[in-house]
């Protein structure tokens, strides 16, 4: 009976550690997958856009900055982020939107 036991949660302790990496996996795929999706430009057109992407994110202050950089040059998760700023996934979220969204308003005028 004990032994029975003991599997059966034993099993289910896994199903959910599987559940858990599976989604973590999902999360920084979803994050990350701009890159799979980057044609490879021709040396003067990615140094153009390298250039502008500077200028933009030089209009940032350091803190946004340092949101964008790990998220999006380290590969961090928003999780990750959020456990080194000492702020929630959420708020991580939102700031990721929010500069996004004010970068992309800035690109376009």
């Amino acid at each position: 009976m004990q032994q029975s036991e003991y599997n059966r949660y034993k099993t289910e302790i896994y199903r959910i550690g599987w559940r858990l990496q599976y989604r973590a996996k999902k999360i920084k795929r979803q994050e990350n997958s701009y890159d799979d999706k980057l044609a490879v430009p021709s040396f003067t057109e990615s140094s153009d856009n390298k250039i502008a992407a500077e200028q933009l994110i030089s209009m940032l202050s350091p803190y946004e900055r340092s949101i964008l950089q790990k998220i999006y040059l380290e590969g961090l998760t928003e999780a990750e982020v959020a456990r080194q700023l000492n702020i929630s996934q959420q708020g991580v979220h939102k700031w990721k939107r929010k500069l996004i969204q004010r970068l992309s308003q800035i690109a376009n005028f």
